[in-house]
């Protein structure tokens, strides 16, 4: 016999002994006998009522002479003497209670023996379940896949749903004939790669493009997460590994698609002082390779995968026959934002005079998931001004709440602090103007936004950029250290408004002298890499390396602050020669709060180049 068995055969025998306990108790109370109050048996014996009795120690019980209610047994609970003596000289009616009978038994002993036993045999038939199979709930289950399945219907996206990345719609489309034509399209004897890694920024529609190939191709989408794989027993990511693609392959042709692989994919520590690493990621990720080479590409299998971090996957990942073609889904261009804004307009309601053209060249850096916020925060605009159509003035509000951060009208500054950011912003404007080959001033404004904004100069970029020159970069630390420059020279200090305008100066002064060799005296050099992992070991956390001695450092230090320096005379010498503009408009922004559209523009119409002190501040410039 076993012990589940044993448990059930005392668990019947204890539930046997209650009912027969109960039962008995019953019989005795409903049988005829009359229960009367101890002070009314006292009561019969003095009347010479009572035939005979039987005492216990809590109990008297006996016969009646004569009938009492047609019943001649009697029974009665015994009182202490002392306090019955005490109640018939004042005439109480007085019974007493027996403390330890057979319902208080039960209650006391048998009924707890038996709800332990009870559980124990629950929780014992609990275990053997989930010890023995792997149900839902089950102690097995831990191992299996957590991966969500969705069929043709689910999925619901397509190619025609993903707009701004046709170079990696192209590439994927491979993916759809083959798994739609596996034969056909391996006529030749081409194979399709085991696995394809989408590498782009957050929110460029990495999950988006997975979900549309699934859908297109009518196929099975296996969507896990790589963080889903680690847990706390060693050894479960790599079963939960095995049992994703035994699933896959039961149901191929399908697609596996993996989001966030660099939380399991992570490069595997070197050997050292910093060796070791976590064992289950090692074990999950040793098991992820092995599926790699071990499944066959005519399958039908398809492993997509999507990361913003490719440099800290393991190179085990990447190399040839595993995730051996990468998909770039980089930031959207001018004319990709266009598509994507059409796409998620579909569903709004637009004035016939907005042009989606405007606001993709307003959007510069936004990525798809940036502008599907951007028509939802328009849409929402509109529906508090209780618009019927989303107008021109809602998406514009709505990228500056985006860019510049939410207005912030109960933050009340003083009249001092309000002039002061008047003629910083101004700052901004002015030198933005003089100088060739920047942005256009789009808005300027002192009501503050943000965490930390007291104002905000917006400039509309006329195109997308990839390359910049060494002047181009020398006069965008011009227009930010403007604002700097206007406080210095209007008030003759310097407060604390320019804090990130120095950082992000700064910022690119260092670019140009350590990455991108601009700096002379140091030559055609590039002093620092990217981010490369902790003392050069991959996948491990750590800084910039540093490839030079000190004193090649002090040089570095030096050129930075005369790159910094210079910028900002140039922004001075400009204000200098339109210190008459630059008071006047400060006042108008002051009265006004917000300048754009063709007041902005009739003021910074009225921009010189500078004169002789700009032209001594160029000349100051090229000399470093």
């Amino acid at each position: 016999m076993n012990r589940k068995a044993a448990g059930f055969n005392l668990a019947y025998v204890l539930l046997a002994a209650l009912g027969v306990l109960v039962l008995q108790d019953w019989w005795v109370r409903s049988e005829a006998v009359a229960r009367i109050p101890y002070s009314e048996f006292q009561k019969l014996v003095r009347e010479d009522k009572v035939a005979k009795v039987s005492i216990s120690t809590d109990q008297v019980s006996g016969e009646l002479k004569q009938a009492l209610n047609g019943k001649t047994r009697f029974v009665t609970t015994r009182v202490d003497p002392e306090i019955a003596k005490e109640l018939d000289a004042h005439g109480v009616t007085y019974t007493g209670r027996v403390e330890n009978g057979l319902v208080s038994l039960v209650l006391s002993w048998v009924i707890p023996i038996g709800l332990f036993f009870g559980v124990w045999i629950f929780l014992g038939r609990r275990m053997a379940k989930q010890i023995g199979g792997p149900g839902p709930g089950g102690l097995m289950a831990i191992g299996k896949s957590k991966a969500k399945v969705y069929v043709e219907t689910d999925t619901k996206v397509t190619f025609a749903d993903v707009a701004g990345v046709d170079e990696a719609k192209e590439e994927l489309k491979e993916i759809v004939s083959f798994l739609k034509d596996p034969k056909g399209y391996g006529r030749l004897g081409a194979r399709m790669p085991k696995g394809v890694l989408l590498v782009g920024p957050p929110g460029t529609g990495k999950t988006l493009l997975a979900k549309a190939v699934a859908g297109e191709a009518s196929v099975p989408f296996f969507s896990i997460s790589g963080s889903e794989f680690v847990e706390m027993f060693v050894g479960v990511g790599a079963a939960r590994v095995r049992d994703l693609f035994e699933q896959a392959r039961a149901k191929a042709p399908a697609i596996i698609f993996i989001d966030e692989l660099d939380a399991l994919g992570r490069a595997r520590a070197a050997g050292g002082v910093f060796g070791g690493g976590h064992d289950e990621k090692e074990q999950t990720l040793n098991q992820l390779l092995v599926e790699l080479d071990g499944f066959d590409p005519t399958a039908g299998i398809v492993l997509l995968a999507a990361t913003n971090r490719p440099e800290i996957l393991d190179p085990a990942l990447l190399r040839a026959g595993r995730f051996d073609r990468q998909v770039l889904v980089d930031r959207p261009d001018r004319i990709g934002r266009l598509e994507i804004l059409k796409v998620h307009t579909r569903k709004v309601l637009l004035e016939e005079a907005v042009k989606l053209e405007e606001v993709a060249q307003l959007t510069p850096g936004f990525t798809g998931a940036d502008l599907a916020n951007l028509v939802n925060e328009a849409a929402l605009v509109a529906t508090r001004r209780h618009a019927e159509r989303i107008a021109m003035v809602d998406f514009n509000v709505a990228i500056e709440r985006i860019v510049a951060g939410l207005e912030k009208k109960n933050r009340l500054l003083n009249p001092k602090e309000r002039e002061v950011v008047a003629h910083h912003e101004m700052g901004h404007a002015l030198v933005a103007a003089a100088l060739p080959g920047t942005d256009a001033v789009h808005k300027i404004s002192i009501i503050p936004r943000g965490i930390g904004a007291l104002g905000y100069t917006i400039q509309r970029p006329t195109e997308d950029r990839y390359l910049m020159t060494r002047e181009e970069l020398e006069n965008k630390m011009a227009v930010l250290l403007g604002g700097r420059a206007a406080e210095e020279l209007v008030f003759s200090h310097l407060s604390t408004g320019a804090a990130d305008d120095l950082s992000k100066a700064t910022e690119i002064a260092r670019s140009m002298v350590t990455r991108y060799g601009m700096a002379g005296a140091l030559g055609p050099v590039t002093y620092e890499s990217e981010p490369n992992g902790f003392l050069g070991v991959p996948g491990m956390p750590g800084a910039t390396r540093r490839l030079y001695a000190e004193e090649t450092a002090r040089e570095i230090d030096v050129a930075v602050r005369g790159l910094v320096e210079d910028a900002f005379q140039r922004a001075r010498g400009l204000l200098v020669a339109n210190r008459a503009l630059l008071d006047e408009s400060a006042r108008e922004l002051l009265a006004k709060e917000t300048l754009s559209g063709a007041e902005l523009a009739e003021v910074l119409g009225k921009v010189r180049a500078g004169g002789a002190q700009v032209a001594a501040a160029a000349a100051m410039t090229g000399a470093r």
